[in-house]
């Protein structure tokens, strides 16, 4: 070997220099022109740096990991609070209609734990649903559709005939008595993050 020349080969799994050195195979070839002792420290420094790396990237990986878990279990909990405690809806129903009927309404009461607002609401007897109220000006029955739902905390509001309710248009079939329909209803917090509760109404007359 050339004087001043020094050469370090790897093997399948371990690079061998001198006297029982091992170095891990980074790198198939290093030519240094250096002296042995100095090639060895050097190609172990880097060696050492490339496995702090590998050290700190996979350390961040787990933290990512971590991180994310923590958020989905974070939305998971709040999403059981907000559903059981947000809103309290009770006394839901819903008119029946007759044959060739295409309009109908449903009707519930609200009483929120904090303020919010009601959004939007879905169902599985229609694509279409609104939210109105009726009032009486200069002795005429006016009704007009509304975008949202106010809700203040701990006051009751009540959807019942002849004021706030829920308007049922393009009805997929006729409403009949005892039968049971779906509502998804869907509300924003003053922090604007949504969460949506179902509820189920029976079909039935007024009480």
């Amino acid at each position: 070997m050339p004087s001043g020349l020094f050469v370090v080969s790897a093997v399948s799994s371990s690079i061998w220099v001198y006297g029982q050195v091992k170095v891990t195979p980074f790198q198939r070839k290093l030519s240094l022109t250096t002296s042995p002792t100095k090639s060895i420290t050097t190609v172990l420094k880097t060696n050492n740096l490339m496995m702090k790396s590998y050290t700190f990237i996979k350390l961040n990986f787990y933290a990512l990991f971590l991180l994310m878990s923590l958020c989905a279990t974070n939305a998971q909990a709040l999403d059981a609070v907000t559903n059981k405690e947000l809103v309290s809806i009770i006394n839901a129903w819903v008119r029946p209609t007759n044959p060739g009927q295409e309009v109908g309404a449903a009707y519930m009461t609200f009483l929120s734990a904090q303020d919010t607002t009601l959004v939007n609401i879905q169902s599985d007897i229609t694509s279409s649903i609104e939210i109105h109220n009726m009032t009486m000006e200069n002795g005429v029955m006016k009704m007009r559709m509304l975008d949202k739902l106010d809700l203040k905390a701990g006051k009751p509001y009540k959807l019942a005939p002849g004021g706030f309710h829920l308007m049922l248009f393009d009805l997929k079939k006729p409403l009949t008595m005892g039968e049971e329909v779906k509502f998804v209803l869907t509300f924003k917090m003053k922090n604007k993050a949504l969460f949506k509760q179902s509820i189920i109404a029976k079909v039935q007359t007024p009480n």
